[in-house]
């Protein structure tokens, strides 16, 4: 009899115990998804990552991480799937190299941007219109072409028009931020400077300036920003795929969302500043 009791009392603390369980873990917050978006710190690429970062945190309820890195790191992460997307690829010419390496690893989502350009870039008062002029002046910009990230394509095209022209330059690796300042202290001081320079960029709406004609040929015609995704992102997250397939940008839309960024707002604030003032653009986009 006491042995019969006691069971039926283990019978139902056991019973309690899964009920107790079951019940905490109805009540346990769902759990975010997470998307990973890689970029590279470059004008574009900051603003067009973080105002999706905006739109997937706050219209689609995901937990989103960004991580910068340098371009060929975020087209192997995108291909390893450490990366969910990267909205930044510049083709058919600039990351040929490395759209190549991975281009079955990974999903093309279409064109974010069309008109893209990249060469060198001078302020509109420098009196010379193409590389070729380049050499008889080099004095004048002190020798040297200011670029950004060593890794970066425009570095690579940039190596190839000093031999295809015979420019007795330098090519100084630095950061956009660098090249940047570079430009801002040239203009400022009424002095030359060439830089690697692209479009879409908020530089030339601020300042005055000019792409050197390039007759070899050796920056390409204009580029298109396409849109890569790790494979399988579509199934695990239909709804961003969605997004990401559906976003594209103009060039008076971007300029303005990287004016608010180089004005000083944080780069997913001005996202969310953009997004609420493109509400139906916004929209269309996650439809």
């Amino acid at each position: 009899m006491l042995l019969r009791a006691f069971k039926r009392s283990v019978i139902l603390v056991v019973v309690l115990s899964l009920i107790a369980l079951a019940v905490a873990g109805c009540n346990k917050p769902a759990q975010k998804k997470k998307i990973t978006l890689g970029y590279v710190s470059w004008a574009e690429g900051i603003a067009m990552t973080h105002l999706l970062e905006a739109i997937i945190e706050d219209k689609l309820g995901y937990e989103v991480e960004t991580a910068q890195a340098d371009v060929g790191v975020v087209f192997t992460g995108v291909a390893k799937g450490d990366y969910d997307a990267f909205v930044d690829t510049w083709l058919p010419v600039t990351h040929e190299s490395y759209m190549a390496k991975v281009k079955d690893q990974v999903d093309n989502y279409g064109t974010v941007y069309e008109g893209a350009r990249i060469g060198l870039v001078v302020p509109a008062y420098v009196n010379i219109n193409s590389i070729e002029e380049m050499n008889p002046v080099k004095d004048k910009f002190k020798g040297k072409i200011i670029g950004i990230d060593a890794g970066a394509g425009i570095m690579k095209a940039t190596n190839k028009a000093i031999q295809e022209y015979g420019l007795d330059y330098e090519l100084v690796a630095s950061s956009e931020a660098a090249m940047t300042a570079s430009l801002k202290d040239a203009i400022d001081k009424n002095e030359w400077v060439v830089v690697t320079g692209w479009t879409p960029h908020w530089m030339f709406a601020r300042w005055d300036l000019k792409f050197l004609e390039d007759p070899k040929g050796v920056y390409g015609a204009a580029e298109r920003i396409d849109k890569i995704a790790r494979k399988g992102l579509e199934k695990d997250a239909p709804e961003v795929a969605r997004l990401l397939k559906n976003f594209k940008m103009n060039d008076q839309q971007l300029g303005v969302l990287e004016g608010y960024i180089n004005e000083g707002m944080e780069p997913v604030e001005a996202g969310r500043r953009w997004m609420k003032e493109n509400a139906d653009v916004v929209e269309s986009w996650l439809k």
